[in-house]
């Protein structure tokens, strides 16, 4: 691993944690030219996920995409960033499991959705108004008489 402070290649592994969250691994190293000490994460590379958006164009998956969707739809409600990485890190694992490497924006809303339904009622409708692009009154007071209804 190179230093981000000299470019020296030779640094040594001092402390190594497994990550809850992501099943990453967390090193902590230190570079044995400047003794400067660094984080390093590793995670296992997963075959990329391609997301086709309503114009039928590909992007890759990013899940910061996700994650600020969600902080937007939850800002000034009680929920901890840790919970959102948690929903992101659930969506993620899903779409994963769908053993296809294409998956429509469309479906990866409805997972967002789902997750925050059940989480606070108040960040799914934010969301859901951006997401289903609510332009009138009618349509908020009929997903707000839906979300109701399932309870």
């Amino acid at each position: 691993m190179k230093c981000p402070y000299c470019q020296n290649i030779d640094t040594k592994v001092i402390e190594t944690r497994i990550s809850d969250s992501n099943g990453s691994i967390r090193r902590r190293r230190m570079c044995e030219k400047c003794s400067n000490r660094f984080t390093t994460f590793e995670r296992i590379e997963n075959t990329p996920i391609a997301v086709i958006k309503k114009d039928n164009t590909r992007q890759p998956f990013d899940r910061n995409k996700i994650l600020s969707g969600l902080i937007r739809a939850c800002i000034k409600r009680n929920i901890s960033t840790a919970m959102l990485e948690k929903i992101v890190d659930d969506i993620e694992s899903e779409i994963r499991n769908f053993h296809s490497n294409e998956i429509s924006a469309k479906e990866i809303g409805d997972l967002v959705l789902k997750k925050l339904r059940d989480l606070d009622k108040v960040a799914y409708i934010r969301f859901a108004s951006v997401y289903k692009q609510f332009d009138s009154i009618k349509q908020f007071t009929s997903e707000l008489s839906e979300l109701n209804k399932k309870k």
